[in-house]
């Protein structure tokens, strides 16, 4: 008898009977007939469950029924599946869960498109929603795409998974110690090592909310699974050798990655400005002299240089303030022809000798400590082409948190969302690095090399839309834009600058990069 295509693999201890009864019905009822289904039985002590799998695996010789002896937990469970597995690929399925009755031709279809092009997928997840007890379904998550920073901070990929059993069994399947999490840390060391990892972009399985689940509780009823998760993070940062601390954040079921503060790469930082000032928390300020000075005051660094690139109307007495900054290293370069935001950066960038670049308004104040050596510590890692901070306005609402591009929009996401943790973005989102389709030109850190391999800023968008083109330059490199929710400047955007964007602007951007209406945002997490 050939081998199935797909194993679907499932734990069984005590599920609700209807809700399992749900969860077989999806799976038989599935369009893509190729597969076995592999349930492992816990030792539930509900008298139903060994009668009713015995009676599954009678009817249908897909259903393979592996009886343990004793009661082992999830991840033995589990391993005893996995070891009966025959699928070329294996999806990963909850004893009360529920899947569309496409979900595994969706999947499969993913794998068999990789495998014809020649770049074979090794991971792929959907979209998914939510199923109260009584079967009602609500609150669709459309996840971002593939997100690696994201994913260490959250398991946004959660339940249905799809894998190459090949992959599973040589990263070691599921691990001992890992109750809880056990599927995190599987899809961690997977994709530590996947050819290509694919989202398909569709709803395909209903999460079922039973009392103490994670998915009514978020989390909060499984502490051990917390716990675990920081264990599972901590060791995927040691495997990839980047160095960092995995702790609890502010959520459950959420980790923070505290990476060390880069204090040896040389760094430069340019600012444009014209020597503007404004009043600022009710006082006056010159914005150029204050955001160097708050820069300093918030860096463990000594070895900064300033390229501060000047229009040359700006006022001579600020020029004289700028060379009067105690502890700072700072290089004066005249500007003399018409404003132009991208013109000011690139010629910055030619004056500058760091290794890494950070282009940074002059009308900012650096909130948070390490503020700089936090945003470049991220670029070591291969892949990251650029990082950008949270700006929050003076009122401490979100000024920039990413910037979306298409689906309709392009924009700065959870723009003016008050920043406290009781407003955290779907999934705690806004407490969490991620990965970002564009970064605004406020503030972003990026390699030398990549600056000069993408061309640096378009000069033909002098004032809007160059830092997403510049974005999405970096982007088209398969690189990777990291927003940094712990790196935090406040930016006093009003008082220095007009916001109006231009027809002329925004078409120069989009016959570039696609209309925004037929280009699928990437990387917002959407619910609804």
């Amino acid at each position: 008898m050939p081998s199935p295509r797909v194993s679907i693999l499932t734990a069984v201890y005590n599920p609700p009977r209807a809700a399992f009864e749900d969860t077989v019905a999806s799976v038989l009822a599935q369009t893509f007939a190729d597969w076995q289904w592999v349930l492992s039985e816990d030792c539930s002590t509900e008298d139903w469950v060994r009668p009713r799998l015995r009676e599954l695996a009678a009817s249908d010789p897909r259903i393979t029924v592996h009886e343990r002896p004793e009661n082992g937990g999830i991840v033995a469970a589990s391993n005893d599946a996995l070891a009966r597995a025959a699928g070329e690929l294996v999806a990963l399925l909850d004893n009360d869960d529920v899947l569309a009755r496409d979900a595994l031709e969706a999947m499969v279809a993913v794998f068999d498109e990789g495998d014809a092009s020649g770049d074979p997928v090794d991971y792929a997840y959907s979209d998914q929603d939510l199923m109260t007890a009584d079967g009602r379904t609500h609150t669709a998550y459309f996840k971002p795409d593939w997100s690696p920073e994201r994913f260490r901070h959250h398991m946004y990929t959660t339940h249905f998974s799809v894998l190459r059993r090949e992959l599973v069994a040589r990263v070691g399947g599921f691990r001992t110690g890992f109750d809880g999490s056990q599927d995190h840390d599987l899809v961690l060391r997977v994709t530590e090592q996947a050819r290509r990892i694919e989202h398909v972009p569709k709803v395909l399985y209903h999460w079922r909310q039973v009392e103490g689940s994670t998915a009514a509780t978020g989390g909060g009823a499984k502490p051990y699974a917390w716990d675990a998760g920081v264990r599972a993070v901590q060791q995927h940062l040691d495997r990839l050798g980047i160095p960092a601390r995995a702790e609890r954040a502010h959520f459950a079921g959420h980790y923070r990655v505290v990476r060390e503060p880069d204090l040896t790469t040389p760094v430069s930082i340019v600012i444009p400005t014209i020597g503007s000032a404004g009043i600022v928390w009710g006082r006056r300020r010159v914005m150029v002299t204050e955001t160097i000075r708050s820069v300093i005051a918030h860096s463990a660094r000594t070895d900064l240089e300033f390229v501060v690139v000047y229009d040359t109307p700006t006022p001579a007495e600020v020029l004289q303030e700028l060379r009067a900054i105690e502890g700072a290293r700072i290089k004066l370069v005249e500007f003399t022809q018409p404003f132009n935001f991208s013109a000011k950066c690139n010629v910055g960038a030619l004056h500058a000798s760091g290794e890494v670049l950070v282009f940074l308004n002059d009308d900012m104040e650096a909130e948070s400590e390490g503020v700089i050596e936090q945003l470049i510590a991220p670029l070591r890692e291969p892949g990251v082409g650029m990082t950008g901070p949270k700006l929050l306005f003076e009122e401490l609402r979100i000024q920039h948190a990413g910037v979306t591009y298409g689906s309709g929009t392009i924009s700065h996401a959870y723009y003016r969302v008050p920043h406290h943790p009781d407003h955290r973005g779907p999934y705690g989102e806004l407490w969490m690095n991620r990965e970002v389709t564009a970064l605004t030109g406020a503030c972003v850190a990026v390699r030398r090399e990549v600056f000069e391999d993408v061309g640096g800023f378009t000069e033909r968008l002098p004032v809007n839309y160059n830092d997403v083109d510049f974005s999405l330059k970096v982007r088209s490199r398969g690189l990777r834009l990291v927003w940094l929710h712990d790196a935090v400047l406040f930016h006093f955007e009003s008082v220095s600058r007009d916001n109006k964007v231009h027809d002329w602007e925004r078409q120069i951007l989009t016959r570039r990069w696609g209309d925004i209406r037929g280009v699928r945002e990437r990387y917002s997490n959407n619910t609804r």
